[in-house]
């Protein structure tokens, strides 16, 4: 069981820290009020939900000064009850911090009708220094573009800086229509129909002689070998700029034979990469 706290001073990334670890499969919660989060910790100790086996929460200034200062205490408890516990604190310049909530327009949360906006965040830094003094992981992220704090996220906790993107595969028939919400679409019609085979009409790309029949033509191996080629060399951008889910459609015209050889052939192209893959064949029963 692991259980990631996320803080930081307003403006300093802990929404895109969230929302990183949530793409890594951990269940996130923002803005947890601290009175709740000893009972988050026994809960987490007592689940047998898979779901929360990693946990990631938020907390931001808002909880109550003494709260803040209980921090520290609730951690350990947490530690000695078995449950691995981290805690990531995000910082900026204050110069930095007032240039980002002016191109936003967002109002800081410790703001009032007579506190600017530079004393908000000396007061938050003030309030939040209990949580400074006992995180694992701290990131400045005054010179940090989102997608470097993705990275830093991911490397400093999940120890990985470029987490492979799960893929989806589709076969289809163009005569039963192009699918929806797709990233990526290849027409396969050009290549070799066995359809006008007799002996491979009734079968399908998953069978043996169709994928030998597939694999005698030149061209067959071409189209597989360059789209295999192109997504080795455009995957990892995709990766580096946060895309978690990459879904691929490999059209023919009935979805039977030429579609699926090459949704098949590149599923193990993928596997062997690192990737998840998923493979779907909208038009085999």
């Amino acid at each position: 069981m692991k259980l990631v706290i996320v803080s930081g001073l307003s403006g300093s990334g802990k929404s895109v820290a969230l929302h990183t670890l949530e793409d890594l499969g951990f269940f996130s919660i923002d803005n947890l009020p601290l009175f709740l989060l000893k009972d988050l910790t026994m809960g987490l100790n007592e689940s047998l939900d898979d779901v929360f086996r990693h946990t990631a929460v938020g907390i931001d200034a808002r909880s109550e000064a003494a709260e803040l200062q209980e921090l520290p205490e609730l951690i350990r408890a947490a530690r000695e009850r078995g449950i691995e516990c981290q805690v990531v604190f995000l910082d900026a310049h204050t110069d930095t911090l007032i240039r980002r909530f002016s191109e936003t327009r967002r109002r800081h949360p410790l703001t009032r009708g007579d506190r600017p906006l530079a004393d908000a965040i000396k007061l938050e830094r003030q309030l939040l220094a209990p949580i400074r003094r006992v995180a694992d992981v701290r990131i400045d992220t005054s010179q940090t573009n989102v997608h470097e704090l993705r990275d830093l996220v991911r490397a400093r906790v999940w120890g990985d800086a470029s987490p492979k993107a799960s893929i989806l595969l589709q076969s289809f028939g163009f005569k039963h229509g192009v699918p929806a919400d797709v990233d990526f679409l290849f027409d396969v019609r050009c290549l070799p129909n066995p359809h006008w085979e007799p002996d491979l009409k009734p079968l399908t790309g998953l069978d043996r002689p169709v994928v030998e029949f597939l694999e005698r033509s030149p061209d067959v191996l071409h189209m597989r070998d360059d789209i295999a080629a192109y997504f080795d060399r455009w995957i990892p951008l995709f990766e580096t700029d946060g895309r978690s889910y990459l879904t691929i459609a490999i059209g023919c015209t009935g979805g039977q034979h030429r579609s699926v050889y090459m949704t098949e052939a590149l599923r193990g192209h993928f596997e062997r990469g690192g990737h998840n893959v998923m493979v779907r064949h909208r038009e085999l029963p």
